[in-house]
Formats: C-alpha cells, sequence, structure tokens
C-alpha cells in the first residue's frame, strides 16, 4: 500500500505514526486517498466522452499530453449525476500503471491521522460505499473513509490496453 507514515511527537512524548490523506467529498461524504497515490488535482476540466464506455466512465481528458480517463464517483457509487461532470474536481491516481481521474464535488485539506485510530469499515454503512472502502475514521464532525482505489476501479468493467 502507497501510504505516506510518519511518526511524531505527542504532548506526553510518546510517538504516534500517521497516514496523510488527500480528502474530498461526494455528495456530502468525506474520504479519504493515501496522499502517496495522488498524482494530481485539477479543477473542472473539458472530458470527452468515449463511445460505449460504461456508465462510470465520464470519459476522457488530457493531461499534459497524456489521456487520462475520468471515472465519475456519482455514478460509479449510483447517485444521481446530471451536470456534475461539468463541475467536478478531477483527483488523478495511477492503476496498474495507467493514470485514472476520480471525479468528485470538492477536494479538502490534507490530513495525517493516526494508525491506530483507523477502523474496520462498518457492517452499517451503505453497501456502495462499503464496497470502496478499506477503513475509516471518525473525525469530530464526520465519519472519512478511507477510499481503495483498487476497489473503486476493479469492478468498472473496462480492459486497460497495455
Amino acid at each position: 500500500m502507497n501510504t505516506y507514515c510518519q511518526t511524531s511527537a505527542a504532548a506526553d512524548g510518546v510517538e504516534t505514526a500517521t497516514e496523510d490523506y488527500v480528502t474530498m467529498t461526494v455528495a456530502g461524504q468525506a474520504f479519504g486517498i493515501p496522499v502517496l497515490s495522488v498524482r494530481d488535482v485539477l479543477s473542472p476540466q473539458i472530458i470527452t466522452r468515449i463511445p460505449l464506455a460504461s456508465p462510470e466512465i465520464a470519459g476522457s481528458l488530457n493531461l499534459r499530453g497524456r489521456i487520462v480517463t475520468a471515472i465519475n464517483m456519482r455514478t460509479r457509487l449510483g447517485l444521481p449525476a446530471d451536470g456534475f461532470v461539468e463541475r467536478a474536481m478531477a483527483v488523478v491516481v495511477e492503476h496498474d500503471d495507467e493514470p485514472f481521474s476520480l471525479l468528485v464535488d470538492e477536494v479538502g485539506e490534507v490530513l495525517s491521522l493516526p494508525i491506530g485510530q483507523r477502523q474496520a469499515v462498518p457492517a452499517t454503512l451503505d453497501a456502495r460505499w462499503r464496497d470502496v472502502s478499506q477503513g475509516i475514521y471518525r473525525l469530530d464532525d464526520r465519519l472519512l473513509l478511507v477510499l481503495s482505489v483498487t476497489s473503486v476501479l476493479g469492478t468498472i468493467g473496462f480492459d486497460p490496453v497495455h
């Protein structure tokens, strides 16, 4: 797993290992991707539709001369997506040496969270989110789901050309 881990000294002198996550939201739900998995964050982009692609694939975009497949996270999660692609932020990740752009509502801050506070995904979490999550953090005001890029991309039904 590509996770940036560091240790920091707490007020009581005990060192705590942390993981850094880029945070984002889709339909009000916060989630994080390990910072080392994120290659780029882009403002809304021009997306070119790909004929006959599965519904989760919004199309492709050009990132410095490289074609990047854009994944509509709202469609992937079974949420309403009307007009979403035109205003979505793009988080570029790599999977099997191919770049993919995850289209999200907004990108937040980078959080360093104690590894020991990460919990298993609860069985009561909506199945759509549970299927793409590999853990959760309980923050003061919300749950932060740890997104599994492999799970998001693994069930879309495309066959990358190598």
